[in-house]
């Protein structure tokens, strides 16, 4: 029960409780606080991981919620902010192909091997979840305090953060579609051809 509760699971369960506020308070128009608790959300998902690195106390359970956390956190914010037609709605559906396709490939996966992958984070997929975030803060500082940069800055991001994501969900289909391949012929299944 202690390793389940230590302090990065619970940083990373606050993080996970922030989302509903941040999304109230970004629905009532609080844009300075939504942005607080945005950017707290994101100063505890550094901690979470380095506390639990630095003191050995990694679980199964925060390896499992703090992604989740994560990608709650984003999906729900492009999904607000499409919808307030403060980001381009094409972002918005990358975003949500992509987290998606990877949630049906990986229970697709499951489903027909009983096998479990072991998905790790891409040099791209780390890559687009940084420019998620810094699209979803852009528009946040401009909400809550004004234009940051000139007015190509926001468009530049959004062009970059969709590429780089989408290169990520392919990149993450194309590992899945190796590991089903490699299971088929290690399991003595169809064998690819030379």
């Amino acid at each position: 029960m202690l390793t389940i509760l230590n302090l990065p699971n619970f940083l990373t369960l606050l993080r996970l409780l922030a989302i509903p506020c941040f999304l109230i308070l970004l629905e009532d128009g609080s844009f300075r606080e939504a942005l607080a608790v945005f950017f707290a959300a994101g100063v505890t998902d550094g901690l979470d991981g380095a506390i639990a690195r630095l003191t050995h106390t990694k679980t199964a359970l925060g390896a499992m919620l703090d992604p989740l956390a994560d990608k709650l956190l984003l999906v729900s914010s492009f999904i607000a902010l499409g919808f307030m037609h403060e980001v381009p709605r094409w972002l918005t559906v990358i975003v949500l192909s992509r987290d998606v396709m990877l949630v049906l490939g990986y229970g697709f996966l499951f489903m027909f091997t009983s096998q479990m992958m072991e998905i790790r984070p891409t040099a791209s997929g780390k890559l687009g979840t940084f420019l998620q975030l810094m699209s979803v803060g852009l528009v946040l500082i401009r909400l809550a305090y004004g234009r940051v940069g000139g007015p190509l800055l926001e468009p530049a991001v959004f062009a970059f953060t969709g590429a780089v994501t989408a290169s990520a969900g392919l990149q993450y289909m194309y590992r899945g579609l190796l590991w089903l391949q490699h299971h088929d012929t290690s399991e003595g299944g169809p064998r690819p051809s030379p």
